[in-house]
């Protein structure tokens, strides 16, 4: 599975928009300051059928170290909670053939453009 960098997405729009990569950069390191802004004040994060951030307290609670078994208190912890919109839900169905593995299986393999092997 490969990875795409804000470098490679800063290439990809300033190619298709035909700007200059420092100008793009600068947007989209703007955009992501501004995402970061919004959900440190507490505020959701929402783009229509794309999806929806926010911020989720996590309580604090009491855990085990599993190689000493010692008890260990875990503190209070704020975590960015993602959920996809209709149209990202869509294009990732789309675009990734789900295995036919068993329960917890979550790996995914790209189908775009290729055809099944024949049946043996």
């Amino acid at each position: 599975m490969a990875t795409m960098t804000k470098r490679e997405l800063t290439d990809r729009i300033a190619d298709a928009m035909k700007q200059r990569r420092v100008l793009v950069r600068d947007i989209i390191q703007r955009f992501f300051d501004e995402m970061v802004a919004e959900l440190a004040k507490g505020n959701r994060v929402e783009f229509r059928d794309f999806g929806v951030f926010e911020i989720r307290v996590r309580k604090p609670r009491m855990a085990q170290n599993p190689r000493t078994l010692e008890r260990v208190a875990v503190p209070v912890k704020c975590a960015v909670k993602f959920k996809a919109g209709r149209r990202m839900k869509e294009g990732v169905q789309k675009a990734v053939t789900l295995p036919r593995g068993g329960k917890g299986d979550r790996s995914v393999s790209p189908s775009a453009g290729q055809a099944s092997p024949p049946p043996a």
